[in-house]
């Protein structure tokens, strides 16, 4: 190591430090935010590629700058990848993020002063997809879909009304809380009645759709499918968006992202992106099973020791997220908070019938299984997290003692599954001497 005390040195030196006991914390900690996942390190290893230092602004092979030969070779490849695994006619990998995909599309779409309609937030819509968010940005009305608590769904009766009285000119589906496919193939005579598009956000269950464990959004009534590329998808934190429409239409969506709403598309992430999609072309059904067999197995054993665990009349959930009312157990603030004292990693969450809450402080909290299916975890291994989670937050027990149960547990887990070769997760690679 250097011996130099320059401040600015240290500075750096601090940051570095910093990131190396940020993996050393998820190494002992197991992780279930549902908008999470890891890399195989064949795909985190094109992030420090030269890649991520060139532009390429453009299409493959129609760029205005020099020097992308090789870019243009694995763009091409990239999007033959993403066709192959969504089945679709077009793919455009270059969107920064799931948000960024959804501007680059309400872009092409729409102009200020149309209207839309959207899941409301309190029903597990994103916040893209809200006036304070990406469809406020681009200046448009939205009308919310009613949802249906009991289903844990958008009410389908309800929908078809609003779709049919206020004809929006595009009927936006996906949520952050995401536990059951949508009814598209309910509402297609809707849609075709009012003429108007009809865009999926799959940004948390992309991995399950491209694994053939969810739904088909495109067979099924959509003609846009966004996303973003690091969920069930464990890529990079990246945006896609897949399409089946009209050349005309896609067009458009290739201006919406550039020169719409971005200028260079991180290309060492699109290699990332790349890498990712062929692993999950040869892992990605046998993944999505196990993600949502963990997340359903949860659900039940998380039931059996009393949490109010929603979806119950489904199964729980179809997807790899749970939902769990816990205002009896201190509220979504209190037990995310103590179980992050436990290193059990979650997070807060509204809940349909949180009208009067704040989300820093909602009824509910939000599970996902992607990122310990990712590592190994499996049926036996899912039953002993429901048990650290009701030591925790019902039976009360010391959050040290939890605590170094799960750091001895999640010591057994030294592999990234579903991936190409045999990695240790959650390592720090040193490159500065």
């Amino acid at each position: 190591m250097l011996n130099r005390t320059d401040e600015f040195l240290e500075d750096a030196l601090y940051i570095r430090d910093l990131a190396k006991k940020h993996n050393k914390f998820f190494e002992e900690s197991i992780p279930l935010i549902a908008s999470e996942n890891i890399m195989s390190p064949m795909a985190m290893e094109m992030l420090l590629t030269d890649f991520g230092f060139r532009y390429a602004e453009g299409l493959p092979h129609k760029r205005y700058y020099q020097g992308n030969y090789y870019v243009d070779l694995l763009e091409d490849r990239v999007i033959d990848l993403g066709r192959a695994l969504f089945n679709s006619k077009y793919i455009d990998p270059r969107p920064l993020s799931g948000t960024n995909a959804n501007m680059g599309v309400l872009y092409a779409f729409t102009k200020p002063g149309d209207l839309i309609s959207t899941p409301a937030l309190s029903g597990g819509g994103h916040i893209s997809s809200a006036s304070f968010g990406a469809v406020g940005f681009r200046g448009l009305k939205t009308v919310n879909y009613p949802f249906n608590v009991d289903e844990m769904n958008i009410d389908i009766d309800g929908t078809i009304k609003v779709i049919r009285e206020n004809k929006p000119k595009i009927c936006w589906f996906g949520q952050s809380v995401f536990l059951f496919p949508t009814p598209l193939k309910e509402l297609n005579d809707v849609f075709n009645e009012v003429n108007c598009k009809v865009v999926y956000d799959a940004a948390h269950v992309l991995g399950l759709i491209a694994g053939k464990q969810f739904q088909d959004p495109l067979r099924e009534g959509a003609e846009i499918l966004t996303g973003s590329t690091h969920k069930t998808l464990p890529g990079p934190q990246h945006g896609i968006i897949v399409g089946n429409g009209s050349e005309e239409d896609w067009k458009k969506v290739q201006r919406g992202i550039f020169p719409g709403t971005l200028s260079n598309h991180h290309i060492n992430a699109m290699a990332a992106l790349g890498i990712t999609m062929s692993e999950h072309l040869e892992f990605g059904e046998s993944y999505a099973k196990q993600i949502i067999k963990n997340a359903r197995l949860l659900g039940e054993e998380l039931n059996k020791y009393g949490f109010k665990v929603l979806g119950e009349k489904n199964g729980f959930t179809k997807s790899h997220t749970l939902a769990v009312d816990v205002s009896e157990n201190g509220g979504g603030k209190y037990v995310a908070e103590t179980l992050e004292k436990c290193n059990i990693i979650i997070n807060k969450n509204l809940l349909p019938y949180d009208n009067n809450k704040k989300s820093m402080n909602p009824s509910g909290i939000r599970l996902g299984t992607q990122e310990v299916t990712r590592i190994g975890f499996k049926e036996q291994d899912i039953k002993y997290l429901a048990e650290l989670i009701n030591d925790a937050v019902i039976k009360h027990r010391d959050t040290n003692s939890v605590k170094d149960d799960v750091i001895e547990f999640k010591s057994q887990f030294n592999e990234i599954k579903y991936c190409f070769g045999k990695y240790k997760p959650y390592q720090y690679v040193e490159i500065f001497k």
